[in-house]
């Protein structure tokens, strides 16, 4: 479970990052002239920590630290930030963009996830601000409940990269939304995308990951997908088949954590773990093992996310509190 001094540890970072606007990687798809805009422009909430998406997953941090110890040092200042970006009108700009010509996939699945998981701190928050903050990324939120569905209904094939495109990784996120907010209809379509695209899965290469810039396992975020979706009993025998041995695992080893690709095996190690916790909690006969693997990944990169480098620490506190307590 989270500590409070990882709350505080883990929350200082996206409270440093969010209202930074520079340097920002900026993925925007321009229809004409008109829409050359500043990134702070065109993303009036989540303009910050480098990218869209580090900016969700990091204001999703936030309020999860904030949720749980409601007196942290910090409060006063993260609770100003919300109040300022947190607004009708950003909200209102944040959901057009989706709506323009050629960006309905923009972010997708990551960052849709991500805006979900967010929407749902926000539910579960018991600051008297917080449906107010909310209610900000409602317009957004209804329309990404929608178009999630839709996506995974026309995608023919799931994708298992270790990075933005993973679909079991976005089904996670979408996951802890629709279970937050008792939505039945949503945990049966995820379910259901969950069952087509991995059921019939069958000795997973282990041996292949990591790839260099993996910040994602593709085979133990579906093995968790699956865990949260399966009975355990069948879980059990689906796992067996997919993942004999889960300790083919070993902590990957960050070579240069001034790159910003080569520390994402830093993420790696971190969501591994969140994995393999989540995992041990289905099958208590392998859990003393998944538990030692897991502690092992986070002992190899939670010493690591106050690097001095913005290409980490944009974003690695938000996986630290994965490993640390999952969603």
């Amino acid at each position: 479970m989270l500590t409070r001094n990882q709350a505080l540890r883990f929350a200082a970072l996206p409270l440093r990052n969010l209202a930074s606007e520079y340097p920002n990687h900026l993925a925007h798809l321009l229809n004409g002239p008109d829409d050359l805009a500043s990134p702070r422009a065109l993303h009036p909430i989540f303009y910050g920590s480098y990218d869209w998406h580090s900016a969700v997953h990091g204001w999703w941090l936030l309020a999860r630290c904030l949720r749980r110890f409601p007196d942290l040092d910090i409060a006063a200042q993260a609770e100003a930030l919300f109040d300022s970006h947190f607004t009708p009108e950003a909200g209102r700009i944040e959901a057009s963009y989706f709506l323009a010509p050629g960006r309905a996939g923009y972010e997708r699945p990551y960052g849709w996830g991500w805006l979900l998981a967010l929407a749902a701190e926000l539910r579960q928050w018991q600051h008297p601000r917080a449906a107010l903050w909310g209610a900000a990324l409602a317009p957004l939120e209804s329309w990404l409940a929608k178009a999630f569905p839709a996506y995974l209904q026309k995608l023919g094939y799931p994708i298992r990269v270790g990075t933005h495109y993973n679909t079991a990784f976005g089904l996670l996120l979408a996951l802890y939304h629709a279970e937050v907010m008792q939505d039945v209809a949503a945990k049966d379509w995820i379910a259901q995308a969950a069952r087509r695209c991995f059921l019939k899965d069958r000795d997973y290469p282990a041996h292949y990951e990591p790839n260099g810039d993996d910040f994602l396992s593709g085979g133990l975020v579906e093995a968790l997908l699956m865990a949260r979706v399966l009975p355990a009993e069948e879980f059990a025998g689906w796992f067996a088949a997919f993942l004999p041995d889960a300790a083919v695992y070993r902590p990957a080893m960050v070579q240069d954590r001034a790159d910003a690709k080569g520390v994402h095996l830093d993420g790696l190690n971190l969501s591994r773990a969140w994995c393999l916790r989540g995992i041990s909690a289905i099958l208590p006969a392998h859990s003393a093992k998944l538990l030692a693997l897991a502690e092992a990944h986070s002992a190899a990169s939670l010493p690591f996310l106050e690097s001095g480098h913005y290409g980490g620490e944009h974003w690695l506190a938000s996986f630290a509190a994965l490993a640390s307590e999952g969603l």
